[in-house]
């Protein structure tokens, strides 16, 4: 299913496609039509399959713009999580009017009452500050539309459950609500029943997005380095079939064209292709007859390629969520996969972040002196 397909609005259309989402992950498809319905959701996903927008999207459609006031409120554990929730939904909504706010402690609390006091349309925050903007009269409720829990078992695991409920209470009788959380246990399942009433359940396959039996790996690259760098890189891997990422669809059509140039067998997919030149090229990529397939976000959801044994991040993410759907493509069906990511001097940052959401090692590594001459 294609975000186009919703009916949701023109302008929330046009800020998922300037992420590069078009295709659907499996949970959104599964959410996003109920919640746009009003209905309350109980969500078993985990990071990485797009729960974001499976939220994010509805809380939007939901505000009404001329009310300067906070309609939707998103609780998460860590101020790192606010940070990113607060970040995506922002990017869905930037062709609206859209005011998203983070709250989360450990730094001055005036700037966010100042925020506030301009007016802001969605606050996302972890429970703890939360309740001191409430307590301070800074943070009133009466106007949300929808809540959502988001990361549920890891909040209760922090001891958050009695800040959870009294945030809940002081919210409005009518509202939607949704939990979001990697598993379901009695603690989850009896908030739920308290706060969730007629909710509709929800689960995305936990193997969905399996990295552990993902090789993977980064180096550190200069911007103006990378092409020589990804030469030396399939010289040295034996790469015999590769499906190599980029940012933007820019850099893949030039990217595709240097190295046809360099007589490697590449073709390009995008959204800017057409339906029949796409397809064409992923049948190709498929039937092993395209040796090198260079594709923006639009190959890592939804299309269905089985067995490949290299993912080339030439780019790393805009989103550090997508690294989830990129990797995806390999180690399928009991097999194996490499995945090794491009990352230049001022991307370490967002590295790390990446490293922290899979849960899972990703080692540094370099080629030998004789494939750098």
């Amino acid at each position: 299913m294609n975000f186009n397909e919703l009916s949701i609005s023109d302008e929330v259309k046009r800020g998922l496609a300037d992420r590069g989402f078009e295709e659907m992950f499996p949970i959104q498809v599964q959410a996003i039509p109920p919640m746009l319905d009003g209905r309350n959701i109980i969500g078993q996903a985990k990071t990485g399959t797009g729960k974001t927008a499976a939220f994010g999207v509805p809380m939007i459609e939901r505000l009404d713009w001329e009310e300067r006031r906070v309609q939707g409120l998103v609780l998460a554990p860590t101020r790192e999580l606010a940070v990113q929730i607060a970040t995506d939904i922002s990017s869905y909504g930037n062709h609206t009017p859209l005011r998203v706010l983070t709250v989360y402690g450990g730094v001055s609390i005036e700037r966010q009452i100042d925020e506030l006091r301009r007016g802001v349309h969605i606050v996302v925050g972890t429970p703890g500050r939360l309740i001191d903007h409430m307590r301070r009269g800074t943070l009133r409720l009466e106007g949300i539309k929808s809540v959502v829990l988001d990361e549920a078992d890891r909040m209760l695991d922090m001891g958050f459950i009695d800040d959870i409920e009294y945030i809940l209470r002081n919210t409005p009788k009518e509202k939607q609500i949704s939990l979001w959380s990697a598993t379901i246990d009695d603690r989850t399942l009896r908030l739920s029943r308290r706060y969730l009433p007629n909710s509709e359940m929800l689960i995305v396959s936990k193997d969905e997005i399996a990295v552990e039996s993902i090789d993977q790996r980064y180096m550190i690259v200069a911007e103006h380095e990378k092409f020589e760098t990804l030469k030396q890189l399939i010289d040295y891997m034996d790469v015999d079939r590769a499906l190599i990422f980029c940012r933007r669809r820019m850099t893949v059509d030039r990217l595709t064209a240097r190295l046809r140039r360099e007589r490697y067998d590449a073709e390009a997919i995008h959204g800017q292709l057409s339906q029949a030149r796409r397809e064409k090229v992923l049948r190709d990529f498929r039937d092993s007859k395209l040796t090198f397939m260079v594709a923006t976000e639009v190959a890592a959801r939804g299309l269905d390629i089985v067995d490949v044994p290299f993912i080339l991040n030439y780019d790393i993410p805009d989103d550090p969520f997508m690294y989830f759907h990129r990797i995806g493509r390999t180690a399928r069906a009991g097999k194996s996969g490499v995945a090794v990511t491009f990352v230049t001097f001022d991307q370490g940052e967002e590295m790390e972040r990446i490293e922290a959401l899979t849960g899972t090692p990703i080692k540094k590594m370099s080629l030998p002196p004789s494939f750098l001459l």
